[in-house]
């Protein structure tokens, strides 16, 4: 008897411990809560996910293994360089898709510590690296990266659980829009300081993504807006070198020997491709008509080995992406997870449609890659993470 009652009486301390907890600590009621069966938009996600990192390597390695060639090296060099970084990026999916996003809230002043540290990294003499006027890679040995991927992250989780933790205080801008504020100035100037405007832009449309989940008062956020396109045009208008890269778009044919020599080379090598495309591997443009081949203008060798079928089915396939996560979004169990899946879909759709854009003559060209296919480690591998976070909130639906 007497140890029955023992028992009892520890197993309701026990209880009486956990509802504490909870009380205290409100992120770890939500991990406690039953998961059902994964919704449709998880697996839906998880598979867009998938096909897009199969096809990068695929059309990596296709875009890449002439001139890699040509210049001594072996043909798998930078096939086997971005297989690494997505075996790497798959085991932070799968990290970031199984620890519940809200254990990571705890990490985010360090994380976002970490990230501008980076940062100031290719500013160091020997650590800091020029590609193609940007100063925004870090090589250590022959490990090379962009601070900036890091720090699209680390801004965004920063957002997310600020203004999740400040719902009730919306109206109050000094509480809210001007912290984000400050955080997405400091980071916007350092990729600006870099020569890196694309992912400047990038930063910027995360934050304004998540500042208007988040509910923050329109007039606010149209003066944001027109403040950060004012600095944008300032930005570019007072070089004249920057003036004629960023307007170069506008007139592909007149400035095809120059400014807008990748432009027309890739036009030319979409066009190649017609309906059905030329069959992988079978496409001129990568024997050094097309420079960059492999990363910023993956999209067009796409194009030219796919065709229009294999055009549509990439747009397609992140058009499904941003639906869902949308849905994802939308169907959260809390405010931080509505926020950043909302930042996730944000961020993957707006860089999709600045690489596009840039490589079809539509926009200017910026050097952005295509989210999970084009060469780029630090970028495969961030967005892999970002994708299993949204797989984490997807996971945690009402």
């Amino acid at each position: 008897m007497t140890t029955a009652t023992t028992l009892i009486g520890d197993r309701r301390r026990e209880a009486l411990d956990r509802m504490s907890s909870q009380r205290h600590h409100p992120t770890r009621r939500a991990d406690t809560r039953p998961l059902g069966p994964p919704p449709t938009a998880f697996y839906v996600i998880a598979l867009v996910v998938t096909v897009l990192i199969m096809l990068g390597l695929v059309m990596v390695f296709s875009a890449s293994a002439i001139t890699s060639l040509h210049r001594g090296n072996s043909p798998w060099r930078i096939f086997n360089r971005q297989l690494l970084w997505a075996v790497l990026g798959g085991a932070a999916m799968i990290t970031t898709a199984r620890v519940p996003y809200h254990r990571w809230r705890r990490f985010i002043p360090y994380i976002l510590a970490l990230a501008c540290t980076l940062m100031l990294l290719p500013f160091v003499p020997g650590l800091g690296v020029s590609v193609n006027q940007a100063k925004a890679w870090v090589f250590i040995g022959s490990v090379g990266f962009q601070p900036s991927e890091f720090l699209k992250l680390a801004m965004l989780l920063y957002c997310a659980d600020l203004l999740a933790r400040r719902e009730k205080e919306m109206s109050n801008l000094r509480r809210t829009m001007w912290p984000v504020l400050a955080v997405a100035g400091v980071g916007a100037a350092l990729c600006v300081a870099q020569g890196d405007l694309g992912s400047a832009i990038v930063l910027s449309a995360i934050v304004f993504a998540v500042a208007f989940i988040a509910g923050t008062p329109m007039v606010p956020m149209i003066l944001m807006t027109i403040g950060g396109a004012l600095a944008t045009l300032g930005f570019v208008f007072t070089s004249q070198r920057r003036y004629n890269r960023f307007t170069a778009f506008l007139d592909v044919t007149g400035n095809k020997d120059y400014l807008s020599y990748q432009v027309y080379q890739a036009m030319i090598g979409m066009a190649t491709g017609g309906v059905g495309g030329t069959g992988v591997g079978s496409g001129p443009s990568k024997w050094g008509y097309l420079p960059l081949a492999h990363s910023d203008f993956i999209f067009a060798v796409i194009g030219e080995e796919l065709g229009l079928v294999g055009v549509v089915a990439v747009i397609g396939a992140y058009l499904l992406l941003t639906y869902f996560g949308v849905q994802v979004a939308l169907a959260a169990r809390d405010r931080f997870g509505q926020l950043l899946a909302g930042g996730i879909v944000a961020w993957l759709a707006v860089q999709a449609v600045i690489n596009v854009g840039g490589v079809s003559g539509s926009m200017p060209v910026t050097g952005l890659t295509l989210p999970f296919v084009s060469s780029g480690g630090s970028s495969l591998f961030v967005c892999m993470t970002a994708a299993g976070l949204l797989l984490n909130v997807a996971r945690h639906v009402k």
